[in-house]
């Protein structure tokens, strides 16, 4: 066979690909509808139904239900019976895709695309003329994210994430302080002051719109002992005030990550502990070959971690600054001791349980 046979046969089997990414890119958006207008969760409960049925169970508008439909079922995620012209959710496919499911609603996380390509305009921009795309341009950023980490901090956060250090637990139940840096929404925040009613809780984001929807959630819901703050947490200046400070998927974002880590390590009492999750992958690009879901964590990177902080004119470490940086930035600001650790309901993250001393 020669070589300009052998390229044409990879030049098909590549255009091949292409057309499966356009298709898969497309149904991806699809997903994220069928998510936020609650399809997949009204389908997981139907018998085999019209598009009228469905639409009517869902309480929405059976044209655009139809269409949808029609992506769905030509992408292989609903099942289609042409004699009857009825259509049906799979368990086995609700499973993963309806709120019933959480933590394993893989829907979830379809969001992020069309957050993300709400910003492709800025992010170009950036690609030719340098700088970033602040926070304040991504509709939506916080309440996916809140969703997200319910489904992989709220959710672990008893069974899997407090029992990687040893006593945390004890200690919560006894009162401690406890700080989250970069909290969002407040999720995990809320569910450790509900939980541990003699610890103290606070929580420190610069979106002030987060901070105020957290705020409302725990008056709402009676938690004296949690207060959320707008705060960079670049101007941490807190000195071993607090024995447990948690960082969920929030240093990579920072525009100075370094002095937010050294300002986390100032503000631990002597004995204290950092718990950190951040993305799970290596430093090195060679390295991150065969991750699950490396090419989706580039483009978060690309399009969102990155880019907001070199909106602020910071580091720009991005989503995939790797284990490797973490370790190497953790010591330098003053942990001694750093254990990084996987969780098995959490295939993105890498679990880091730091310490002074």
């Amino acid at each position: 066979m020669s070589t300009q046979e052998l390229n044409k046969t990879r030049a098909e089997a590549f255009a091949e690909k292409l057309v499966g990414l356009l298709n898969g890119g497309s149904l991806a958006l699809m997903v994220s509808v069928g998510h936020r207008t609650g399809l997949f969760d009204a389908m997981a409960f139907l018998p085999p139904s019209t598009s009228a049925q469905v639409a009517e169970a869902a309480k929405l508008q059976e044209r655009y239900v139809r269409e949808w439909l029609g992506a769905m079922v030509t992408g292989g995620i609903v099942e289609y019976d042409a004699g009857t012209q009825t259509y049906s959710l799979p368990p086995e496919h609700a499973a993963s895709l309806t709120r019933a499911a959480t933590p394993n609603n893989l829907a979830v996380g379809f969001q992020f695309l069309p957050v993300l390509g709400s910003v492709e305009d800025r992010v170009v921009e950036s690609f030719r003329n340098g700088g970033g795309v602040p926070y304040s341009e991504y509709g939506r950023f916080h309440e996916v994210m809140a969703e997200e980490s319910g489904q992989t901090v709220v959710a672990g956060m008893f069974e899997h994430i407090l029992p990687l250090a040893p006593g945390l637990e004890d200690a919560l139940r006894r009162g401690i302080d406890v700080l989250d840096v970069g909290c969002g929404r407040g999720r995990a925040l809320a569910l450790l002051a509900e939980a541990f009613p003699q610890s103290r809780f606070t929580g420190y984001d610069f979106s002030e719109e987060a901070v105020a929807e957290a705020n409302a959630q725990a008056e709402r819901k009676g938690l004296t002992n949690l207060r959320y703050v707008v705060k960079d947490v670049a101007t941490l200046a807190d000195a071993e005030r607090f024995d447990l400070i948690t960082a969920f998927d929030a240093i990579h974002d920072q525009a100075q990550p370094a002095k937010v880590l050294a300002g986390i390590s100032k503000a631990l009492r002597p004995d204290g502990i950092f718990l950190m999750q951040d993305i799970a992958g290596s430093s090195h690009l060679h390295k991150n070959m065969e991750l699950p879901l490396g090419p989706m964590l580039y483009t978060i990177s690309c399009m969102h971690c990155m880019t907001v902080s070199l909106a602020l004119g910071g580091a720009g470490l991005g989503t995939m600054w790797g284990e490797e940086l973490a370790c190497k930035m953790l010591d330098e600001a003053g942990f001694r001791q750093v254990e990084v650790r996987r969780l098995p309901h959490d295939i993105i993250n890498s679990y880091y349980i730091a310490k002074k001393q």
